[in-house]
């Protein structure tokens, strides 16, 4: 099974197109996955989702049963039925590989997920997010770490707000497809968790690059370079996307230039508020700036934030592994139902200072070598800034 299937087997609810064969299981069946990575890696890492069922049997184990002949007798004791199909799950596709051809030699039906959690990685998945007529709305999602992206179209032109990397070509690819061009690359701050594509959309397309006024303060290396045409704008400062307007709206605490951006009646809130959370304020300024940073995301989602209606969307810069997506499919929520869904957003200064700052996840593996990379400091081939992003993204507040 390729990663794209898997996830769209995952996003449906069933199993379809198995790499060897059209084949499809009724709705609703799980997706039965066995990754046999060691446990830490498995818990740092993994393949989620709502009909994802993994079961966790390392590798070195599958080689010991090999030995002795009980490939079958170890895939049993672990709940593993040779009546239903399980696909195999590595870091590579390599380990997973091997172990998948033994156990069809045991009689089960078995498949790799080709190139393991490095080809998850690679999986991006766009949905409309419903918008005012004057524009058509994708939001880009990577489940292997959460990252979501927006692409604005209006008439002939576009902009793609929070770009990756790793997937430049894609956002010029489907404004093309809508009859436009990308004039805008938004990065809505200084990212720590995915290498930015601002720079790689740029080089496609001769798009200029938009950034928070706050960003050159963060030692941006590339701001004055020839190559590159950079905007810095701040609260109020607008964006003409054909006959749309995107609007930037300080919003800081994640980072000190952390800047949303509307649409009408839809928020691009970049890392300060999600539909699970709200955003970590140490990345930035480290663990003595993040009170203050916390007090700033305070006033971010108390002041700024309440000064907008309840039926303004949120369009986050993440969603979460158990985060369910709204019933358009796309991972949004109005202001109106996080207020009710999130106490974050109720609580006095002290009591949200202590609620961000008690129970913070890891933080995002490599997030300083990411963050030199974006401000123009490190130069990395492709495939380097690929590595240095794999994991899961851990920008919010809460490890939950």
């Amino acid at each position: 099974m390729t990663p794209e299937e898997l996830h769209r087997a995952i996003a449906r609810g069933d199993v379809a197109e198995q790499s060897s064969a059209a084949r499809q299981t009724q709705s609703g069946d799980d997706v039965r996955l066995l990754d046999v990575r060691n446990r830490d890696e498995y818990e740092a890492w993994r393949i989620s989702g709502e009909t994802v069922d993994s079961t966790v049997v390392p590798y070195s184990r599958f080689m010991a049963a090999e030995v002795q002949g009980t490939v079958g007798e170890l895939a049993a004791e672990n709940g593993i039925s040779e009546d239903e199909n399980v696909v195999v799950v590595c870091g590579r596709g390599e380990a997973s590989d091997y172990v998948a051809e033994l156990l069809r030699e045991a009689g089960y039906d078995a498949e790799n997920l080709e190139r393991g959690m490095r080809g998850w990685a690679r999986v991006y998945d766009a949905r409309e997010v419903p918008a005012d007529a004057e524009a058509t709305v994708l939001q880009y999602r990577r489940p292997s770490s959460g990252c979501l992206a927006y692409l604005v179209v209006s008439g002939e032109e576009a902009a793609v707000v929070d770009p990756l990397r790793a997937f430049a070509d894609r956002y010029v690819a489907d404004a093309r497809e809508r009859g436009a061009e990308l004039r805008y690359a938004v990065d809505t701050h200084v990212h720590a968790d995915h290498v930015s594509g601002v720079r790689d959309v740029a080089d496609l397309t001769g798009a200029e690059i938009v950034l928070p006024t706050g960003a050159a303060n963060r030692g941006l290396a590339y701001a004055d370079a020839e190559e590159y045409d950079v905007r810095f704008v701040g609260g109020g400062d607008e964006l003409r996307v054909g006959d749309a307007t995107l609007t930037a709206v300080d919003a800081p605490g994640h980072t000190p230039e952390m800047t949303a951006f509307r649409l009408s009646d839809l928020l691009f809130a970049g890392d300060s508020l999600f539909v699970e959370s709200v955003a970590r304020p140490d990345l930035a300024e480290g663990d003595e700036g993040a009170p203050d940073a916390a007090r700033r995301l305070h006033r971010t989602l108390t002041e700024t934030f309440e000064a907008f209606e309840d039926d303004v969307t949120v369009a986050p810069g993440h969603y979460g592994e158990a985060t369910e997506p709204a019933a358009n499919g796309t991972y949004t929520a109005t202001l109106g139902e996080l207020r009710d869904r999130l106490s974050a957003l109720s609580m006095d200064e002290a009591a949200f200072v202590e609620y961000v700052l008690g129970d913070m996840p890891p933080r995002p593996a490599n997030y300083e070598e990411i963050v030199e990379t974006n401000i123009g400091r490190e130069a990395l081939a492709d495939e380097e800034a690929f590595e240095l992003e794999l994991g899961p993204n851990n920008c919010a507040a809460t490890a939950a």
